[in-house]
């Protein structure tokens, strides 16, 4: 594995993303399903900044890699993304919970709303594709370097989840930001 292990991914540009659609004059109990999404995510932040500082305990000598490895498969988000799959669309996999409700259940009800709200669906589904992937590879790059110890393999899992982060965080900010409000306005979650 090196750098060129992200060259085929297909990587999605933030400026191509369709404009969020603001909703004025939510209630607070419209407003309450965004906030419980933001809520949701922010987990997620969470487990991507414990990953940064291990990847920087790591850097600095102060975990082994067998430790690293061991404590970032540990962490509930990849022991998650592991356990469901993947949205690569290999339909032998169940796909990951979350990512699964928004993809069946709320990504559909938001593009009934209309031409823009499916265009945005649809913009997040694409999204999730890029985001698993990503993280497959880091359980991959984690395991690697568990494996096989070395700069090598540990450059290659902070090459990885540079990316991820980049990828994730982005999409979990777009995405409240596209239909936080529209969850509570059509009454969908």
């Amino acid at each position: 594995m090196s750098a060129g292990m992200l060259l085929d991914i297909q990587f999605l540009d933030d400026a191509t993303r369709p404009a969020p659609i603001r909703i004025p004059n939510l209630t607070p109990a419209q407003r309450a399903p965004g906030e419980h999404l933001r809520e949701v995510h922010d987990h997620l932040r969470g487990n991507m900044k414990t990953l940064a500082v291990l990847i920087e305990r790591a850097a600095k000598g102060q975990v082994s890699a067998e430790a690293a490895a061991a404590e970032a498969t540990g962490l509930a988000m990849v022991a998650n993304y592991r356990r469901f799959g993947n949205l690569c669309g290999q339909h032998c996999q169940i796909v990951h919970v979350h990512h699964s409700i928004e993809d069946e259940a709320v990504f559909p009800a938001i593009a009934a709303q209309g031409e823009a709200f499916r265009a945005i669906a649809d913009r997040l589904r694409a999204e999730h594709v890029v985001v698993h992937e990503l993280l497959l590879r880091l359980i991959d790059a984690l395991t690697a370097l568990a494996d096989e110890p070395g700069q090598s393999r540990f450059d290659d899992a902070v090459t990885v989840y540079r990316a991820l982060e980049r990828v994730l965080l982005s999409h979990l900010g777009y995405e409240e930001e596209a239909i936080g409000d529209a969850l509570g306005a059509f009454g969908i979650f």
